[in-house]
């Protein structure tokens, strides 16, 4: 171009870069979003499982007593001791501990029972997660409300 003619450098406007940030930062939260919903349903699978696996140990130690273990002698809230007997035989080698710090696993034998029934509760985290029992009553689990899953030996349920 000659003469006066004015040399312009094509650039993006302020509107276009708002727009491409605003759709950057939609994209960025439901990522965000998706990851939270991801752990919390992992927690709550690591709840499942840690139950289960108790429940198969509290099996074992019947089998050989035919009754179920005193509340004190499984602790479920330190989760760094190993459910044994006074024999030596190892149950289980280092009780699980709820994934959040917020929340306990609950072990009871059930009154009147003579240890011949247990329940087994936690607290899952997913408002959503086709497991919850909302009718269960016990609050042992910490956080807000009430425990809403659990294992129980065959003869007995959560609400008993």
């Amino acid at each position: 171009m000659e003469g006066g003619a004015v040399n312009m450098k094509k650039a993006f406007t302020l509107v276009e870069l708002l727009v491409v940030m605003a759709i950057i930062g939609v994209l960025a939260s439901l990522a965000v979003g998706s990851f939270r919903t991801a752990q919390m349903r992992g927690r709550d699978a690591q709840r499942k499982s840690d139950l289960k696996q108790i429940s198969h140990a509290l099996e074992l130690f019947y089998s050989d007593y035919h009754k179920y273990p005193n509340v004190d002698e499984i602790d479920l809230i330190s989760g760094t001791d190993e459910f044994s007997d006074s024999k030596g035989t190892i149950y289980f080698k280092i009780l699980p501990k709820d994934p959040s710090s917020n929340f306990n696993y609950v072990y009871q034998v059930v009154a009147g029972s003579l240890n011949q029934k247990y329940q087994l509760f936690a607290k899952l985290e997913n408002s959503q997660d086709r497991n919850l029992d909302l009718t269960i009553t016990n609050s042992g689990c910490g956080g807000t409300g009430n425990c809403n899953f659990s294992v129980t030996s065959a003869n007995t349920n959560a609400s008993e």
